[in-house]
């Protein structure tokens, strides 16, 4: 009856997400390893809507008001329900999906314990994703489908100074998909941060997750680099996960990862990128999940930019600096070992420009979308 309830539960979580995951041996595990089972009958209240006030999850819960927030406190520390009022002053309660953003990013936001129990859920979690993997490649022309019709998981905002001291061209090449409507978007890490009054900093859950893994980041020590803001920032603080900070100690933390090649990646609301930012994100190109799922053939690379490299072949010396850093591979050798950029695949980060020692990689400037199917391994 238990191992029923568990399955119960895992469909509505997953189905809360956008990405197949199983309902496996594994999931069960691990979510017995997260949720107690008196709480499964509580997340079944979601199985229709994943977002509910109060009134509504009386109705779906047929739980009372005590009975309900009792849940909600349990649920919220562990990363599975976000709790925050809308811009109406109402609070709404959302059943968290277990990846992007939910469950697996806030599990391991906080700062880490090396334990037994710790190591178990990183490696049911890197297991699941395995076998994510696996169920997308046998089904793969079906899930491409699924993935062609999402909007950008998230934005990638350029280093503060390629924008400031690089040049920046306009017009880029037409054939990239541009979308028809242009949207003014905070394309600065120092505008984004004068933007909101919260931020809260939290731990980089892809580097912990794989620190637990033994497989430590071959790129940065910084670990405590995961941003967030406005009512995200204080859902982090009041669950645990991370810290308020200053403008200045974020503008500094910012710094410090642009030293060591971290690209900064937002995440809005629901995708849509007209909304104000919740989230940055410092990827390296070896932990960062959307890049090492993207590379595993589990989900495709679906991201919105602002930007385009441009190589001038003339300044090229062909030293492979841009090949080695592009966290995407968008950049090859050509015949006279120069570089030479995919357009399609370049996610307008400018890690290339701004390691380039010849100064021969710029920025062109035109909103659009980079789609990159999962490699096809099986």
């Amino acid at each position: 009856m238990s191992e029923d309830k568990y399955r119960q539960a895992a469909r509505t979580i997953v189905k809360a997400g956008f990405l197949p995951f199983p309902i496996n041996n594994t999931l069960i595990r691990l979510l017995k390893l997260l949720i107690d089972e008196e709480q499964l009958g509580f997340i079944m209240s979601f199985r229709r809507k994943t977002s509910q006030t109060m009134e509504e999850l009386k109705k779906s819960s047929k739980m009372t008001e005590d009975e309900i927030e009792t849940h909600v406190k349990n649920l919220a520390k562990k990363g599975f329900l976000f709790n925050q009022p809308n811009s109406k002053g109402v609070m709404v309660y959302r059943l968290m999906p277990l990846l992007m953003v939910g469950a697996f990013e806030y599990t391991f936001m906080k700062k880490i314990q090396f334990s037994d129990d710790n190591k178990e859920i990183a490696e049911l979690f890197a297991q699941l994703f395995s076998e994510l993997a696996n169920f997308v490649q046998g089904n793969y022309d079906t899930i491409l489908t699924l993935f062609r019709n999402l909007p950008p998981f998230d934005r990638t905002i350029p280093f503060v100074d390629n924008l400031e001291g690089k040049e920046i061209q306009i017009n880029i090449n037409t054939d990239i998909d541009v979308p028809e409507e242009k949207i003014i978007l905070t394309q600065n890490v120092k505008n984004l941060i004068q933007k909101f009054d919260e931020i809260a900093v939290g731990h980089c859950f892809c580097r912990q997750h794989q620190d637990l893994l033994l497989n430590p980041c071959k790129q940065t020590t910084l670990r405590e680099n995961c941003f967030t803001f406005g009512k995200s920032a204080r859902y982090v603080v009041e669950q645990g996960f991370g810290r308020m900070i200053s403008k200045e100690e974020a503008l500094n933390l910012f710094k410090k990862s642009e030293e060591d090649g971290l690209i900064h990646k937002t995440w809005h609301p629901h995708s849509d990128i007209s909304k104000a930012e919740t989230s940055v994100c410092n990827c390296c190109k070896c932990c960062c999940g959307t890049f090492d799922w993207w590379r595993q053939g589990t989900t495709a690379m679906i991201n919105s930019t602002n930007y385009l490299s441009y190589i001038d072949k003339d300044k090229c010396v062909g030293c492979g600096t841009c090949m080695e850093k592009c966290p995407v591979d968008a950049i090859e050798g050509d015949d006279n070992n120069k570089a030479e950029r995919k357009a399609e695949w370049c996610i307008g980060c400018g890690i290339c420009a701004h390691f380039c020692p010849e100064n021969a990689i710029s920025l062109l400037e035109g909103q659009r979308k980079v789609f990159i199917p999962p490699p096809r391994l099986r």
